[in-house]
């Protein structure tokens, strides 16, 4: 039977994969085993839960609260909240657990949970499985008092906003920003973090309906944002998905920035600042050869990863680094977060043009981006990429390539595909390699 947590919680189709009663058991789970250390100093256990923007978050948000107030566990309703926002209140108020109702960057049909452990922070795989193995198990049930109460708190975004005000060193006055919202959880505290900082803020896809969470904006789809930027003459621009834990950004130019150009805007001002542990950047294997490049000749060591942002916070809990994240734009910047926090991103970004007086577009110069080719080759199985034929290709395509590109296989983690990720000093030679290596994947891989 296949893991029912992926990388990133347990997510799917709302109401068809994802149930009510699914959620309900989820949390009920979740209660026994995050609340161990509450009901064993007989203290009243507390939990935080926060949802994005989409209609069916209203009923998983209601289940999951039903399980965990049922198992004994007092309840936060904090409504609507980007999932950093939850992870913040989790550690601010002293709770056992955050939920998270949240798809990220899925279209609005999909919806997901995900958990936090006490401090904010994401489970590891063994907390996972315990939760997965409690499911329909049966539990004593708590009566009368010992049932959770479930209260309101409106001052979420207010509190998640001061605590983003509090990690500036410098006022945004004088630059001009556009925000895309992706018509999610960030459609207040975005926006209104950003001008809180000093900055003229203009905001788009912020008017969420239920229904329109990522829909040809956000993160995903940066065109929007793109034009805006160029249309009112702003500064920068930056782009959220879903949930905002990820950030993408736009120069005054039009030009888009990724996650990479970010991390290494980021991390060669927190190496000037002498403020970056071990001189490291932590970042995935799908991290763009100009980002490590870049890093290596500003002496910055990259500690490369599995992909998914849990591998990163991984990486960087082990070695108490400050700084990781993701070609996708899913930053961790751990002296004031314990996950992706696309607002934090963006004000960091901000408070690095505000310091040095330079463009964004002058920022990311350093970390010229390598054409990239991605082919995602579905039906093949994808255990045997130690095909000995494949890797004999792989070799002869690397060495022809040398030290001018850079080609990664991996398989995907939830579907049968195989990914063939080439990059390469043009476009053409980059999706040349990437087809013939893709062949030789179809031919031998085949189901």
């Amino acid at each position: 039977m296949a893991r029912l947590f992926g990388t990133d919680g347990v997510r799917g189709l709302a109401n068809g994969d994802l149930t009510v009663s699914l959620a309900l058991d989820l949390a009920v789970s979740a209660a026994h085993v995050l609340t161990a250390d509450a009901v064993a100093s007989a203290r009243r256990p507390i939990a935080v839960v926060g949802r994005d923007t989409r209609i069916s978050g209203e009923f998983l948000q209601a289940a999951v609260a039903a399980g965990l107030a049922s198992s004994g566990v007092d309840v936060i309703d904090l409504g609507v909240l980007p999932t950093p926002a939850v992870a913040h209140l989790t550690a601010a108020l002293g709770a056992d657990l955050g939920v998270v109702l949240s798809a990220s960057h899925n279209p609005m049909p999909d919806n997901g949970i995900k958990f936090l452990a006490r401090g904010g922070v994401k489970l590891d795989d063994a907390m996972e499985d315990a939760i997965e193995a409690g499911l329909g198990r049966e539990t004593e049930r708590p009566l009368g008092a010992g049932v959770g109460r479930i209260t309101p708190y409106p001052t979420g975004v207010e509190e998640y906003v001061e605590h983003l005000a509090g990690t500036l060193a410098h006022r945004h006055d004088g630059l001009t920003v556009v925000v895309d919202c992706a018509q999610g959880a960030a459609s207040v505290s975005g926006p209104l973090a950003l001008a809180r900082a000093g900055a003229r803020v203009i905001a788009i896809n912020h008017t969420p309906n239920g229904l329109d969470i990522n829909a040809g904006c956000g993160s995903t789809h940066p065109e929007a944002l793109q034009k805006a930027v160029l249309e009112h003459g702003a500064d920068a621009g930056f782009a959220f998905d879903g949930d905002a834990d990820r950030c993408l950004a736009v120069d005054h130019e039009g030009g888009l920035v990724d996650g990479d150009q970010v991390m290494g805007i980021l991390a060669l001002g927190l190496a000037e600042e002498g403020e970056l542990a071990g001189d490291t950047l932590v970042a995935t294997v799908m991290s763009n050869l100009g980002l490590l490049r870049a890093m290596e000749s500003a002496g910055i060591q990259v500690a490369q990863t599995a992909v998914g942002d849990r591998y990163v916070l991984e990486e960087m809990r082990r070695g108490g680094y400050v700084l990781g994240g993701e070609q996708s734009g899913h930053i961790v910047l751990s002296r004031h977060a314990t996950t992706g926090d696309g607002t934090l991103t963006a004000l960091q970004v901000l408070d690095r043009m505000a310091r040095t007086g330079r463009s964004l577009a002058a920022l990311a110069e350093p970390v010229a981006r390598f054409p990239q080719v991605l082919i995602n080759v579905p039906d093949v199985d994808k255990h045997r990429t130690d095909d000995p034929e494949l890797v004999a290709a792989i070799a002869a395509q690397g060495a022809e390539l040398g030290n001018d590109g850079r080609i990664l296989l991996r398989a995907s983690g939830t579907e049968p595909v195989v990914r063939v990720m080439v990059e390469a000093p043009t476009l053409e030679r980059a999706g040349s390699v990437a087809e013939r290596l893709a062949s030789v994947v179809r031919r031998r891989l085949a189901l």
